[in-house]
């Protein structure tokens, strides 16, 4: 469904963050893209959603591929109208508008009668149940989670065949994050939503994802099934902190000089 090939991404004309990153996600998969913070995670997502000209940033080579086409002249509304659609990191709600307005403006771009938009607000509810119970909340005043939930909630109104999201468990309780991602595997399995999850939180974001890659300095490093992953040895080491004798010490790591194995 996505295809990502040998793509630079450069910002301001000077600053290089990614230099040549591939990458493929399939039709019905959830694929995770792995990394520290600044290693170009959200720079991906951006090249491929369209969003880095607000940024003063562009794809200077490779190419991208979303549902057979060629997705680089596009503008962001037209590529979400295609079925493609960024879910931002840091949950960027309406906050003076309600939840349920919130949600509706994902519907935004479509030509659905009134009664189909109603219909898929009702499914959108059904994954969400306590955005229902909040639905005339100002947005504002909910918490972090139910933020995060209604900007899920508000893709999934734009009828997508792929959701690109961005640190969903940023900031939220480990409670929450684990129901967040429960939902993102039913909407995976029951709507055939594909997802290209961009995550700090590895170990989760593996157990969810049926293949992963990592990326370091704008470079992928690695790649593989995520349950491979999960098990792989520097993955363990320099992303779960997890080495051949169990969890390290700190006084131990941070004299640590084993070398990664892909620099």
């Amino acid at each position: 469904m996505l295809i990502v090939n040998n793509i630079e991404v450069i910002y301001d004309h000077v600053i290089l963050v990614l230099k040549g990153t591939s990458l493929e996600v399939p039709e019905r998969k959830i694929v995770a893209l792995l990394g520290a913070n600044g290693a170009g995670k959200t720079t991906t997502l951006k090249a491929i959603s369209n969003l880095l000209h607000a940024e003063r940033g562009e794809v200077t080579k490779g190419s991208i591929e979303f549902d057979g086409t060629q997705v680089h002249d596009l503008s962001p509304n037209e590529l979400v109208k295609r079925g493609c659609i960024q879910v931002m990191e840091g949950r960027h709600v309406f906050e003076h508008l309600t939840v349920e307005e919130n949600i509706l403006t994902g519907a935004y771009t479509r030509k659905d009668s009134r009664a189909n938009i109603a219909e898929d607000l009702e499914k959108t509810y059904s994954y969400f149940p306590r955005l229902k119970e909040r639905k005339s909340s100002q947005a504002g005043y909910t918490s972090g989670g139910e933020q995060q939930m209604m900007v899920i909630g508000r893709a999934l109104m734009s009828k997508p065949k792929m959701i690109l999201l961005d640190e969903p468990s940023m900031g939220l309780a480990p409670q929450l994050v684990e129901e967040i991602f429960e939902i993102v595997k039913d909407l995976n399995q029951r709507e055939g939503v594909s997802f290209l999850l961009a995550e700090q939180n590895t170990n989760i974001a593996l157990r969810y994802a049926n293949y992963g890659y990592v990326l370091e300095n704008g470079r992928v490093v690695m790649d593989g099934e995520a349950s491979e992953l999960l098990e792989n040895e520097d993955v363990k080491e320099f992303y779960l902190g997890v080495g051949g004798e169990g969890r390290k010490n700190f006084r131990d790591v941070k004299n640590y000089r084993r070398r990664k194995r892909w620099l």
